[in-house]
């Protein structure tokens, strides 16, 4: 009975400590431990001023956009559940189904981010709110933009993990392989950034009401992004086998722990810092 246990808790090919746990995904717990005690720090600040605010500070309805921000909870919601699909499916040996679950989670971790730079923007710029002027401006923009820079910094490692899935199995027959992976990430960081400012742009002169010039005005940022998205498309474009299967489930399953966290800590924050105001 003891050799099953042990063939179920190692069946993704990663040595288990004593506990019985696998050694990077106990690395994992351990850092999501010491992150969820930082966030509770902000959440906690922020909750003390909200409750004692100093006089002057502004009301936060006065800057809030829920409809926005319950689109972008919902968005990042989502996500998660295409994260768990991909886990599902490198469980199960399916690389293919795993890459279309890790694109689908970039997409609508892109949206989310979105979202957020067009609140700050217009916090910032519309409505002078900043992290300096006031005390709200201050927790507010340090804990949304702790937890923005989190998502941030998980869109980038799923998309790492995703160009790692196309690494061929005998890199010595692929002597240009290290190019392309260069040239992948090339191309997802400036389909990436031109799209979220091709999309905010387009918000900003709908909204000016001078939309007529958004074609002449981007036309070299959307010839960009079309560049790149027709590179990436060739780039997925491999032959032969790759050196990425079920052995790497423990790799995609660590990374969805930390994308399942942040999508936990953002409902956290959008009832304690957004809800909590129109109660």
């Amino acid at each position: 009975m003891s050799s099953t246990a042990t063939a179920t808790i190692d069946h993704h090919h990663d040595p288990s400590t004593t506990t019985g746990i696998p050694n990077k995904k106990l690395l994992m717990w351990t850092f999501l431990a010491s992150d969820c005690m930082f966030f509770g720090c902000l959440i906690s600040t922020h909750l003390i001023y909200r409750l004692h605010p100093p006089p002057g500070n502004p009301s936060p309805r006065e800057f809030f956009n829920p409809p926005l921000t319950s689109f972008s909870t919902f968005i990042l919601l989502m996500s998660s559940l295409l994260m768990a699909l991909a886990v599902n499916a490198i469980q199960r040996g399916n690389v293919r189904s795993m890459r279309h679950m890790l694109l689908g989670t970039i997409f609508f971790g892109c949206i989310f981010l979105t979202c957020q730079v067009y609140e700050f923007t217009d916090f910032v710029m519309d409505k002078h709110m900043t992290i300096t002027n006031c005390i709200l401006g201050s927790t507010f923009f340090t804990l949304t933009g702790t937890h923005g820079c989190h998502v941030a910094i998980g869109v980038l490692w799923l998309t790492l993990m995703y160009i790692r899935s196309f690494q061929p199995a005998d890199a010595s027959t692929n002597r240009l392989w290290f190019g392309r992976t260069l040239l992948h990430i090339a191309g997802f960081i400036a389909a990436i950034g031109l799209t979220m400012y091709l999309v905010l742009d387009f918000v900003h002169m709908a909204q000016a009401g001078t939309l007529s010039g958004y074609l002449g005005k981007d036309a070299l940022a959307i010839a960009g992004a079309i560049i790149a998205y027709v590179g990436l498309n060739l780039l997925t474009r491999t032959r032969g086998a790759v050196d990425f299967g079920e052995a790497n489930a423990i790799d995609v399953e660590s990374m969805g722990l930390y994308w399942h966290f942040v999508d936990i800590v953002w409902i956290v924050i959008f009832t304690v810092v957004y809800l909590l105001e129109y109660i």
